[in-house]
């Protein structure tokens, strides 16, 4: 498991959040949530040593991430970025770069590396795109690779910077539900998201990040009812039952006074 202890994170000395303490337990999906520039992704990178930390520890199983070489990071944490470039190969090679951390140098795939490849696709509803050059796949159909590239790197937590990004609701839907199968397996899974509906109706905990510091963490029914969502976004979040659950929404602040 990852555990964060009083960790303070930033740009150039400049901290960015300060003293946040929290751990990424395996079977949930943790939900990073905050307004633009509050220091989410800061928090995701530091957390795998993309950015080092500025104060605080960061523990993998007990093992502070110092300590650690990349290649043993990378086998214990996998990470899909907000944004990367599109590689000119086809989506079966894209996912077998998942297991680099496996192969020594020079990188030669091994029967088990296609193996695993072949099933993350499968288990990321791309097998039929496996022959497909990944420049000519659509946005969702993208997402689909790269979350099996991250399936492929086979790690007990996989993070997930904005993965719902410029997708339409039902590939925001299969993301979504990706993330809780893997989290049923065992797995944690940790999400940056800016659709607090979506963040409320699936996620297992939320960590809500504001003024520079972690404001709250705990269940959606505990952060909505603690009113920070409102704080932290200058908006009234308020909601109505369903026949499937709870049904989120917002509205600007001073247009409504509502109460649940």
């Amino acid at each position: 498991m990852i555990e964060l202890q009083n960790v303070t994170v930033g740009y150039g000395g400049k901290p960015v959040l300060r003293e946040v303490s929290m751990a990424f337990p395996p079977g949930q999906v943790t939900v990073l949530l905050g307004p633009n520039g509050c220091g989410k992704s800061t928090l995701m990178k530091t957390a795998l040593g993309l950015l080092p930390r500025q104060g605080g520890e960061i523990l993998y199983d007990g093992v502070d991430l110092a300590r650690l070489t990349a290649r043993q990071v990378a086998r214990k944490a996998a990470y899909l970025p907000q944004s990367r470039e599109i590689p000119s190969i086809t989506a079966r090679r894209m996912v077998l770069h998942g297991r680099f951390p496996y192969l020594g140098y020079p990188r030669r795939y091994r029967a088990e590396d296609y193996e695993t490849a072949r099933k993350a696709l499968e288990w990321a509803g791309a097998g039929d795109l496996a022959d497909r050059p990944v420049g000519e796949l659509s946005g969702g159909q993208r997402q689909k690779v790269y979350l099996a590239m991250a399936l492929a790197q086979d790690t007990e937590t996989i993070f997930m910077d904005e993965p719902t990004t410029y997708l339409d609701v039902r590939h925001q839907l299969e993301v979504m539900a990706v993330s809780r199968r893997l989290a049923d397996m065992g797995r944690a899974v940790v999400l940056v998201l800016h659709d607090l509906s979506l963040a409320l109706r699936e996620a297992d905990r939320l960590a809500v990040l504001s003024e520079g510091t972690l404001r709250q963490l705990g269940t959606p029914e505990e952060v909505f009812g603690s009113g920070e969502l409102d704080r932290a976004f200058g908006v009234t979040v308020r909601r109505v039952p369903t026949e499937s659950g709870w049904l989120y929404y917002c509205r600007e602040k001073q247009e409504s006074k509502e109460t649940e």
